[in-house]
């Protein structure tokens, strides 16, 4: 309650320094061209009149005191504000808590106690490794055969092997109108397409602005390290895992952050990102 009530103070105060700091740049802003215009006129005049001398030492008076004034102010303002930033910062750190609740996804703990997920109980299986070409000649039969149905044929394929096997992409070749290049061309141009097997699992490292400056570069050389991903290759020898580097998760809050089935981890360090994927593991075996 406390830590809550100081939240309030502290953002209220922010505020008021934020609205105060504006205001007065908005009045030296107008102010400032007519007291310059002012001074201008009076010291013209004064070459006429000796008399006007005393008015414009006057207002020159006048408009440096009020500018030193409001730079004093403004500056004891942006002590202030500095002071209740943090204040407000501290105390919203102890209203959020810890890293494990959810944020727009599951949460996954990066301890030995990490649950059965869902997810994966849900998520559609491919095929075996073996490419069995009896899928592809279903597929045709039911299809046009013609190049207009290029990226229906991929999507499908996609689906059932999980990639785009050669022997799927030849012998559609055969049984269509569709030719190598166009499928070749197609499959390398869209990012949803991949000519290699998948692993077992997706694990999504965001690498986006928050993430990166948080050390997500870190992170996934260190799983790859960990997963013996070989250089070039974004899967293991096991086809277990396949890591796949992301622009965001929208977990901007919690970087750098992974994605492991659809199950989030935050705040990760390469050894906890580790242990992420070391407790899954423990877990698939029980």
């Amino acid at each position: 309650m406390i830590a809550r009530i100081w939240t309030w103070l502290a953002g209220a105060a922010v505020a008021a320094c934020v609205a105060i700091l504006l205001a007065d740049y908005a009045v030296a802003t107008r102010q400032a061209p007519r007291d310059d215009k002012l001074i201008r006129n009076l010291q013209q005049q004064v070459k006429s009149d000796a008399a006007l001398a005393t008015t414009l030492d006057a207002e020159q008076k006048r408009i440096t005191n009020a500018r030193r004034a409001r730079k004093s102010r403004d500056n004891t303002v942006s002590w202030v504000l500095i002071g209740a930033a943090s204040v407000f910062l501290t105390f919203a750190k102890r209203i959020i808590g810890p890293v494990s609740r959810p944020v727009a996804h599951r949460p996954m703990q990066a301890a030995s106690a990490l649950a059965p997920s869902p997810v994966l109980a849900s998520a559609p299986r491919c095929s075996a490794p073996t490419v069995d070409l009896t899928f592809i000649d279903d597929l045709v039969a039911k299809e046009n055969r013609g190049k207009e149905n290029a990226i229906a044929f991929l999507q499908a394929i996609q689906k059932h092997y999980c990639y785009l096997p050669d022997e799927a992409i030849a012998r559609l070749t055969e049984l269509t109108e569709i030719t190598p290049a166009q499928l070749a061309g197609t499959s390398s141009f869209y990012a949803q397409f991949r000519r290699t097997p998948a692993g077992k699992h997706t694990v999504r490292v965001c690498h986006g602005t928050a993430c990166h400056v948080a050390g997500a570069r870190q992170v996934a050389d260190e799983l790859r390290r960990y997963l013996a991903i070989p250089e070039g290759a974004d899967t293991d020898p096991a086809r277990m895992f396949t890591m796949d580097e992301v622009a965001c998760l929208g977990c901007c809050s919690l970087a750098p952050v992974l994605m492991l089935d659809g199950r989030t981890a935050g705040r990760l360090t390469p050894s906890s990102a580790s242990a992420v994927l070391a407790s899954f593991g423990e877990t698939e075996k029980v």
